[in-house]
């Protein structure tokens, strides 16, 4: 059995990144999503291993210390997110091809740490006026946090060419097409 490889998806937030990625996976292409560690309580129904691995910030800062995260991002004070090297060799080593949904910065040191056997993936938005326009259409934030999603999003924009492709998602059927056409040929390598 051959290791598998790695697909990571940056995007800004409402760019549809999730929806493509969820695409991705129902396509037979041997994915395997990797659960991201976070040292936030789990919320409702939440499983740790499943959504994330839920460690304290001790632990996360521990962890840490030990060289154990391919990327770790602290959000908030004593609010940290990463992604975990052993459960992800594990699905490497058992012939799975890994994808990850990750913010830029995180996107950019997975390539880095994996190299060729890494394919990154940056889902951009058409514009900024319309991210606004799906933003304020999901009806989920408020104006503020909007906003704040835009700003971040304007920074986001500018890590784009660091990426191996990008797919502009200006028609979400098309997106999808052009995402799983570029990951099968690089699977085929």
């Amino acid at each position: 059995m051959k290791n598998g490889k790695l697909i990571i998806f940056s995007a800004p937030s409402g760019s549809g990144k999730s929806t493509i990625i969820n695409h991705l996976l129902t396509q037979n292409l041997n994915l395997a999503f990797s659960v991201s560690a976070t040292s936030r309580a789990p919320r409702g129904t939440e499983k740790d291993g499943v959504e994330y691995y839920f460690l304290t910030p001790e632990e996360f800062r521990k962890r840490i210390a030990n060289n154990e995260f391919l990327e770790y991002e602290e959000v908030y004070e004593n609010r940290f997110y990463g992604t975990l090297k052993a459960p992800i060799e594990k699905q490497l080593a058992e012939g799975f091809n890994v994808v990850f949904d990750v913010d830029v910065v995180g996107g950019c040191n997975i390539k880095k740490y994996y190299g060729e056997r890494a394919l990154s993936v940056f889902i951009q938005p058409p514009s900024i006026e319309e991210l606004r326009k799906r933003l304020v259409g999901r009806a989920t934030d408020a104006p503020e946090v909007i906003e704040s999603r835009i700003a971040k999003a304007e920074f986001e924009l500018r890590f784009a060419n660091k990426f191996d492709v990008i797919v502009v998602n200006d028609d979400l059927e098309t997106a999808k097409v052009k995402a799983l056409k570029t990951i099968k040929e690089f699977l085929e390598k």
